[in-house]
């Protein structure tokens, strides 16, 4: 089996983020998670996964505290999964893959899921990043700046 090239120790937050994660079925699994989903049983029946794939994700998500499996609420002998602080602060990052997703894989009218203001029953206001005084981004506005000083300015996307 190939190792699993990791990223833990990398100066990028987003090569750390997605080694925490480590791949698609942990996001699916997160997204459950917020949508109600606690036990083995659900995330399974939810995600179709081989059981094997689902409780080593779930192993990984627990050790990178996103997930911490608690004593069921029944008092029965399983254990439950439910977000941490850190995982339930994976919630823009589930918003905005949905929002794109929405957005960019189905056609006018083609039916699927809404994420909604549980008050008001409205679907939410598309994400935006913004600068610190409130104007909305752009890639080509922004550069990652390190910690020593140095910047890298985002490329500016080929239209």
């Amino acid at each position: 089996m190939v190792k699993r090239t990791r990223f833990d120790d990398s100066d990028c937050p987003v090569a750390r983020s997605v080694d925490a994660i480590g791949d698609w079925w942990s996001l699916l699994i997160v997204r459950d998670a917020f949508d109600g989903s606690r036990r083995f049983g659900e995330f399974q029946r939810s995600l179709g996964v081989a059981k094997n794939i689902l409780s080593a994700r779930l192993r990984t998500l627990v050790a990178g505290g996103i997930l911490e499996s608690v004593p069921a609420p029944d008092g029965g002998a399983h254990n439950e999964y439910e977000l941490t602080e850190k995982g339930r602060e994976l919630f823009p990052v589930i918003v905005a893959l949905r929002q794109w997703g929405e957005a960019r894989f189905f056609e006018p009218g083609e039916p699927h899921s809404e994420l909604t203001d549980r008050r008001q029953g409205l679907p939410l206001l598309p994400l935006e990043v913004r600068a610190h005084d409130g104007r909305p981004l752009t890639p080509d506005e922004t550069v990652v700046t390190k910690l020593d000083g140095t910047t890298t300015p985002h490329r500016p996307s080929a239209r």
